[in-house]
């Protein structure tokens, strides 16, 4: 109920933020008690989704085996363990870390478990693009857990997830049309065709591309990031491209593979960047 693949994916990303937020190394109480209060309420945003789509997910392929849609966990032990998490969570992130951090995924947690799952998603075949914003926040809430302030190099970090993330699920969309068309779920090729929502995957990973140029242009990383956005966009552009051209049978399925291991290497990237080449060094 949690989607554990997803909130790891998204620690990571808070773990950026809070490292490149300061020169030197993370306390252990930030580490610990802001990475553990993050995963409790994105795990607790994750069921409130279970919860609220479950009408529909017992219906799709890919989502047709979740606990709540499958009736092996009910509605009220789901809300149960959604209250639970969730308050766990920004109680953790309000005491142990501070209150901005905890205000921040509350925030989160409303706009992706009620703003985009209750509404966005079932009204606009831009869901994903307006709901996107929630999901990108993990590397803020990293930075905000250090400084206890919103800064540009946080936004920057919440910008580049932001770029990412059309690309990243309408080529899931692609591969599982046949899902969304079945639930109503409005998403661009259900509602624009395949080729429409292809060409915009192509521009929005042009854009994601040069979103991840500008911490080096600012001077918040060095050459090694630069070397490693470029390399790894490229290969997010030649899958773009594969998909436009439709000569490739997997590749919806290939670029949304590959959308996911982009994020994790650039991130990883930019650690390593930060501290093996500090910034001017080269």
């Amino acid at each position: 109920m949690c989607k554990p693949r997803v909130v790891l994916l998204m620690l990571l990303c808070t773990l950026v933020g809070m490292f490149l937020a300061t020169s030197g190394g993370v306390p252990w109480n930030i580490l610990l008690f802001g990475n553990l209060g993050v995963a409790l309420v994105a795990g607790s945003a994750a069921a409130l989704n279970h919860l609220l789509d479950a009408s529909i997910d017992a219906k799709m392929a890919r989502t047709h085996n979740r606990p709540i849609a499958q009736g092996r966990v009910s509605s009220l032990q789901g809300g149960i363990f959604i209250g639970v998490t969730g308050i766990a969570g920004v109680a953790i992130l309000a005491l142990l870390v501070n209150p901005l951090t905890a205000w921040l995924n509350v925030a989160s947690w409303i706009g992706y478990g009620v703003i985009y799952t209750a509404y966005l998603k079932r009204a606009t075949p831009q869901n994903i693009v307006i709901g996107g914003l929630f999901g990108a926040a993990p590397p803020l809430f990293g930075w905000t857990a250090v400084t206890g302030s919103i800064d540009g190099g946080g936004l920057l970090l919440v910008l580049i997830i932001f770029a990412w993330t059309p690309p990243h699920f309408w080529a899931l969309a692609i591969d599982r049309i046949e899902d969304y068309r079945n639930v109503d779920v409005p998403m661009l090729p259900v509602t624009h065709g395949e080729q429409y929502t292809k060409v915009h995957i192509l521009l929005y990973t042009i854009i994601m591309i040069l979103v991840s140029l500008l911490p080096y242009v600012i001077g918040m990383s060095n050459l090694l990031y630069l070397a490693s956005a470029v390399a790894l966009g490229a290969g997010f552009l030649y899958w773009s491209i594969v998909l436009l051209k439709g000569t490739h049978p997997n590749a919806p399925i290939e670029t949304f593979r590959y959308s996911i291991f982009y994020l994790m290497a650039l991130f990883v990237a930019l650690l390593v960047d930060h501290y093996l080449l500090p910034v001017g060094y080269l």
